[in-house]
């Protein structure tokens, strides 16, 4: 190993992502004079941070270690345009001409989406738990021993750690540490008020909550329950709760508050001597479904999701299935491998409020197709044959018995599974090498094929790649006939004015790309293998507001994908995600569509329709009474597009997506322009979206 070539390569990778050291240090949790001894050949990073290091380079650890690239075939899941395409920008006057339809269905599967606990994707999206760490994971608090996001009352109260109510279920084998705590809390003076409190908290007029706790007392307390406003002044509902014994014990009440406040304060206290130690707290709107919120659920809905990838993503290397056979408040916490990128927002931990029975019952509820990812690296092949059986086996089966004992006694029939995620980019845990991947993926595989033989797998892997396509996908034909591709476009980067066209231009550029490495990895697979894209968007869409250049991207992937799929062999597509990173906006008000909510809810109108034409400018498709729909896409970042259809005859329904700028935050304004189309003819204006229907 040559660490001067190791450092002049780390130089070269963050150099080129535009990455300072002292910011690739704040990713990875070290000094900037870590990152600067590390790019001058003086030091190695510490093993443990070499899977993280290589992610956010993304690259292999194998690459950091030799200081160069692999001498194979290769790419990230984000792929940088340098040059715009003028092809793409189709401002051209374009006249419809009518095409008989074909025997090719616009399959359902690719209306896909993720459901990753990544980010804030659940919490403060999906979930409908209203508190922060509520069961006590990380480091007590700086001089004060309570619990992160929670703040001490009262002056004598002594704030510790204790022994933990939370825990992992079979099957956990990680290496965490810090994940699994209580909060003892211990008022040494009768007659002073003491407890915990938490901030932030949007609460809504004469709306029902649920509050719960799990705790214990050995002296007994009688604990005051309430809403407030932030300062603790206003007092908007209270209930008091009777802790009698030192077993854990779940005690609710309901808080109906009669003021509506953005800022609320949740406080929890009691005066008498004493102690009480707290397992588990929640807050969550009475009218939620299985602890997630029915205002999402409903815009996933709208959306039309057919198929549904979860937990992850890089999730899934961090989830164990069986921890969910525990009640929802005894689950312990994951801590995340990759915390900075899978949960920043909730220090770095996941509170493993969704399991396999919530999930199954959330597809039931949109109409979607499970589409689940085992963890190879951390889970047995015994014990994701296990979740399979779970899943699929009658009740009479050791597991299936344990679902129907939990209230599912009829089996889920879960057809689509991962073999993991993004194994080969060096981020994950377990071997990153095709050879050994192929290993693990055949292993489960086999015993997944074992307990129910008509699963449809998918493997995973860096595609395309000639040499994981030989030596992965290849030999893994006799369990998985699947692989999985991602793609992540060009995210604009909006500095000035006069940056804004350039900028558009190159993120829409990336949607040819996607086409060529969709093309490429064709070539080098085997004729019977098909191609899942389960994860594709612009990057970074969940780290910024979204735009109106996100929904013309995700016009032009929709368009691509209808066109692409019969000659690629393009089986499922999976938008990457609904919730909070690109689809759906979620507030603690409420739930709003994107502009690529907007486009993916306009393009369900072709699902299942036989195809007619499809390009990235239009695709044409006639449903099964059929009437013919049509979708244009003017991505041009200035001019207007004259669309003629005099050829088509009537139209009976058009409508116009056009937006006056595509910066952040934009969506489109939907029109009905029936009414202007009388001559057959419409003029697109610059980065819009016309949905026809004749």
């Amino acid at each position: 190993m040559n660490l001067t070539q190791t450092g002049r390569f780390i130089t070269q990778l963050r150099t080129a992502m535009g990455l300072t050291q002292a910011q690739l240090a704040q990713r990875l949790d070290v000094t900037d004079k870590a990152v600067s001894k590390w790019e001058r050949g003086k030091s190695l990073p510490d093993i443990t941070l070499l899977n993280r290091l290589a992610a956010e380079l993304r690259v292999s650890v194998v690459e950091i270690l030799s200081g160069e690239p692999l001498k194979v075939a290769r790419s990230s899941n984000l792929d940088d345009v340098s040059s715009w395409e003028k092809g793409i920008d189709q401002a051209e006057s374009l006249t419809l001409k009518p095409a008989e339809p074909t025997d090719l269905l616009v399959s359902p599967y690719l209306f896909g989406s993720n459901l990753e606990h990544t980010r804030s994707c659940l919490a403060a999206g999906l979930s409908a738990q209203m508190l922060r760490n509520r069961k006590f994971a990380g480091k007590p608090t700086a001089c004060e021993g309570c619990a992160m996001e929670w703040y001490p009352i009262g002056e004598k109260g002594i704030f510790t750690f204790d022994e933990p109510y939370t825990r992992h279920g079979d099957g956990y084998h990680m290496k965490r540490t810090i994940e699994c705590n209580s909060l003892n809390v211990f008022n040494p003076v009768a007659g002073e008020k003491v407890g915990l409190g938490q901030h932030g908290i949007a609460i809504f007029e004469n709306r029902d909550y649920l509050f719960g706790i799990v705790a214990r007392s050995e002296t007994g307390a009688k604990l005051s329950v309430s809403l407030t406003d932030r300062w603790g002044k206003v007092e908007y509902d209270c209930r008091t709760i009777q802790i009698e014994t030192e077993n854990w014990t779940r005690y609710e009440v309901e808080l109906r508050p009669d003021k509506s406040d953005p800022d609320s304060d949740l406080r929890i206290t009691w005066e008498g001597m004493g102690n009480v130690c707290f397992g588990a707290i929640s807050l969550l709107p009475s009218d939620n479904f299985r602890g997630m919120r029915r205002d999402v659920i409903e815009k996933m809905r709208e959306l039309g999701i057919k198929i549904l990838r979860w937990p992850g993503g890089n999730f899934a290397g961090e989830f164990n299935w069986m921890d969910g056979l525990l009640p929802v408040d005894m689950r312990a916490p994951f801590q995340s491998y990759l915390g900075l990128e899978t949960q920043p927002h909730t220090m770095g931990f996941d509170f493993s409020e969704i399991n396999t029975d919530d999930f199954i019952a959330l597809c039931r509820e949109i109409g979607a197709e499970p589409f689940i990812t085992i963890n190879p690296c951390w889970n047995t092949p015994e014990e994701n044959a296990a979740w399979v059986e779970y899943c699929n086996g009658s009740s009479t089966t050791k597991y299936g018995r344990i679902r129907k004992e939990r209230g599912w006694e009829e089996p889920y029939n879960v057809q689509f599974w991962s073999l993991g995620n993004e194994f080969g980019y060096g981020h994950m845990e377990g071997d990153n090498t095709p050879g050994g991947y192929c290993r693990v993926a055949l292993e489960n595989g086999k015993k997944m094929l074992e307990v129910s033989p008509n699963l449809s797998l998918c493997s995973s892997g860096p595609y395309p790649s000639r040499e994981w396509s030989e030596l992965s996908a290849r030999p893994l034909l006799e369990v998985a006939q699947t692989i999985s591709q991602h793609y992540y476009g060009y995210a604009p980067h909006y500095a000035g004015p006069e940056t804004v066209e350039k900028e558009y231009n190159q993120c829409l550029a990336s949607v040819s790309r996607m086409r060529t490495l969709i093309r490429q990895s064709r070539q080098w697979l085997e004729p019977s293998v098909r191609i899942s894209l389960d994860e594709w968007n612009v990057w970074y869409a969940w780290y910024r507001p979204s735009s109106v250049t996100d929904g013309i991207y995700a016009a032009l992937v929709m368009h691509l994908l209808m066109e692409e799929a019969e000659k690629s062999g393009v089986t499922i597509a999976c938008h990457f995600q609904a919730i909070n990173e690109g689809m759906i906006r979620v507030r603690p008000d409420g739930a709003s569509m994107t502009a690529q909510g907007q486009v993916f809810s306009l393009m369900k109108r072709h699902m299942g329709n036989r195809l007619c034409l499809a390009s990235l400018e239009t695709v044409v498709t006639m449903d099964k009474d059929g009437k013919v729909v049509v979708t244009v896409v003017n991505s041009s970042f200035q001019n207007h597009k004259t669309v003629d259809f005099t050829q088509y005859g009537p139209c009976c329904q058009a409508v116009l997506y056009s937006s006056d700028t595509v910066l952040p935050p934009s969506v489109f304004m939907e029109a009905e322009v029936l009414d202007q189309i009388c001559a057959g003819t419409l003029d697109m204006p610059p980065h819009s979206v016309l949905f026809l229907c004749f």
